[in-house]
């Protein structure tokens, strides 16, 4: 039985990767192309293979931006975490638009000790209001290949993805009043940094700088959404992103594979999920649950 259920979710998600190279075919560019530096460039080293390496010391993390901003699309990355005793770490693969009311769209992968399982946080800000997490486990181990991360994102829903494989929706709930990110532009980044004061059995154990530098790498991006430049920065980004129909991820086609991704959402969360901000009452105790939760 488990290996029928996973057969069928793998179909599934080959169905949807068929779905969109038929509709549209994905850009594939290398790193320079694409992005940029932001912080503590020389801690971010690009190799032959077209592989970008962001390292961790006492002295710095690192980060990089996309030189677009993009609203509505796909945008994926192959990682590989940092091996070994990471705690301490978080490794960040995120969308973000500018200002205090900003929306994003957070991987953080959390780092632990030698031997245990890293923990992958996701996260959503909409008009600079966050407090979204979910938290799951893999179902293997991201230290030792690469494995890819993605954000899908139209008007309807946004999916968190490993591997083409859903671990978390969220969807438009505007008729319950609830805000949905869908009018800021966001930008793609990367960032390699030390949390000790939470990331890892919340904040207990600390970051052990005798095993820096610690190392993740990307490679391998793909961003097919639509892109504003920075001679665009002024536009509104509904103008040239926001028309129903006119790009792939709005296609009917893709409103029916997102049906078949329910099971695999299903299958990861009855498996992997370990913390949901819907489910933690007491956590919104005074103020009841968000509104999305219901």
């Amino acid at each position: 039985m488990k290996l029928l259920s996973h057969f069928r979710i793998l179909k599934a998600s080959l169905r949807f990767i068929i779905f969109a190279i038929v509709l549209h075919i994905a850009n594939s560019s290398d790193f320079d192309e694409l992005f940029e530096a932001d912080w503590a460039p020389d801690h971010i080293v690009a190799s032959q293979s077209d592989q970008i390496a962001l390292s961790l010391d006492s002295s710095t993390g690192c980060g990089f931006e996309s030189k677009k901003k993009y609203l509505f699309g796909k945008a994926s990355a192959q990682i590989k975490l940092v091996q070994g005793d990471s705690a301490g770490t978080v490794l960040a693969f995120y969308m973000a638009s500018e200002g205090p009311n900003h929306d994003e769209l957070d991987f953080e992968f959390l780092g632990n000790v030698s031997g245990e399982p890293y923990i992958v946080q996701s996260n959503l800000y909409i008009n600079g209001t966050g407090n979204r997490e979910q938290r799951h486990y893999l179902w293997f181990d991201p230290t030792v290949d690469f494995h890819t991360y993605s954000f899908f994102w139209n008007r309807r829903s946004i999916l968190f993805l490993v591997d083409d494989i859903p671990i978390r929706e969220f969807t438009n709930k505007e008729r319950k009043r609830v805000p949905y990110p869908k009018t800021q532009a966001m930008g793609i980044h990367g960032s390699l940094w030390n949390a000790d004061d939470w990331a890892t059995q919340g904040g207990r154990v600390k970051t052990n700088w005798s095993n820096a530098p610690f190392v993740a790498t990307f490679q391998s991006f793909e961003i097919d959404a639509c892109g504003l430049s920075a001679d665009e920065i002024d536009i509104d980004p509904t103008v040239k992103c926001g028309k129903s129909g006119q790009f792939w991820w709005d296609k009917p086609v893709v409103r029916e594979v997102n049906k078949q991704r329910r099971k695999q959402l299903k299958w990861v969360r009855d498996n992997f999920l370990i913390y949901d901000y819907c489910g933690d009452i007491a956590r919104f105790n005074s103020e009841g649950l968000p509104k999305e939760c219901h």
